[in-house]
């Protein structure tokens, strides 16, 4: 569904379940929330769950012109506000985790607790030019140029060879990506940088990540979990960047003792 939040037209889904807490779902960079399919049902047995496309992603409007981090999460308060949602979870992935680090610092009175997955705190300095090729090729030949070399980065070698309807989702997600979406969360993804406020976070804080993470290594959630107080890493194995389809089981079994944890179940 459509609902206007922040300025723009925002996709989501909302459980019906009206009496359980409100878990949040923020997908990575160039997919939707279709990404989430493998936590639905566990999820959608104890929680109220609701999905979102980001800002130029999915079915939601894309605006021209480079995002910030502060923007996307004012997105996710606005999307909140519209539905008359007081507070909720808060579970992100890649730059979904970004997000929620900026929600964290800027709205904590508006979170339950937060799933930091797959994310890092600050983007290297030497990270900054792969950043600025792939927006190059992506302007100039479209976002087919990146399909290949993204699923390499998201997936494990084992995992791609057995061609997944999951595989298959995920590629038609980053097709379907509007090159306006894609520049603008990037630009947002290259100012990251809340190491030095991590501390600050007082919230209930899980950080997943796959051990074969290449783009946000183990290393950058080590970096986040040592920063915040009390919060729980948890790290698993055959999984690459999209932990949550690739180990979606162990990635589901993590979330939801942690959630349950926090909600005292």
């Amino acid at each position: 569904m459509l609902i206007r939040a922040n300025g723009i037209q925002i996709n989501y889904e909302l459980s019906k379940e009206k009496d359980a807490p409100v878990v949040v779902l923020s997908h990575s960079l160039g997919s939707s929330m279709l990404m989430w399919e493998p936590q639905l049902e566990v999820l959608e047995s104890h929680f109220r769950v609701l999905r979102y496309d980001l800002r130029g992603h999915g079915k939601s409007e894309a605006t021209e012109g480079a995002y910030t981090l502060e923007q996307l999460a004012d997105d996710v308060i606005g999307l909140l506000d519209a539905l008359k949602l007081e507070s909720a979870h808060f579970v992100g992935l890649s730059i979904g985790g970004m997000i929620g680090q900026c929600l964290s610092l800027n709205y904590s009175d508006r979170l339950r607790s937060i799933s930091l997955c797959d994310t890092a705190a600050i983007i290297p300095e030497d990270a900054h030019p792969l950043f600025e090729e792939r927006i190059r090729r992506a302007r100039d030949q479209g976002m087919e140029a990146l399909v290949e070399e993204t699923l390499e980065r998201w997936f494990t070698q084992p995992y791609l060879k057995q061609n997944s309807p999951e595989v298959k989702r995920i590629r038609n997600q980053i097709l379907a990506t509007s090159l306006a979406g894609f520049v603008g969360c990037s630009k947002a993804i290259l100012s990251l940088n809340y190491v030095e406020r991590l501390s600050e976070i007082k919230l209930p804080a899980l950080i997943i990540v796959g051990e074969d993470d290449l783009g946000t290594p183990v290393a950058a959630s080590r970096a986040i979990h040592q920063r915040i107080q009390n919060s729980k890493l948890v790290v698993l194995l055959s999984a690459a960047h999209l932990s949550n389809i690739e180990q979606a089981d162990a990635f589901n079994s993590a979330l939801l003792e942690f959630l349950h944890g926090v909600e005292g179940l």
